[in-house]
C-alpha cells in the first residue's frame, strides 16, 4: 500500500518507487553513520547556520513583542 502511494505521488512505477525508497533509506543510513562519530556541536552546525540566517527582531523581545507576534497585542 505504501509503495503504491509513493509511486502514485511521484508518478512512477512500483519497481522504480521501491528502488528510490531503498536508495533514500541507504543514503540516510550512510549519513547517520558518518555523523555518529562527530561531536554534537558539529552535528548541530548546519541547523545553527540556518538559524543565523533568519531575521532577528529589532528591539526588546518582551511580553508585548510575543503578544503582537501571536496577534494578541492590544
Amino acid at each position: 500500500m505504501l509503495v503504491r502511494r509513493l509511486a502514485r505521488s511521484r508518478g512512477i512505477g512500483i519497481t522504480e518507487a521501491i528502488r528510490e525508497a531503498a536508495e533514500e533509506a541507504l543514503a540516510k543510513d550512510a549519513m547517520e553513520e558518518r555523523e555518529e562519530g562527530l561531536p554534537l556541536h558539529q552535528r548541530l552546525q548546519p541547523l545553527l547556520s540556518r538559524l543565523d540566517r533568519l531575521p532577528r527582531p529589532q528591539g526588546a523581545t518582551d511580553k508585548r513583542f510575543f503578544d503582537d507576534l501571536w496577534g494578541e497585542g492590544g
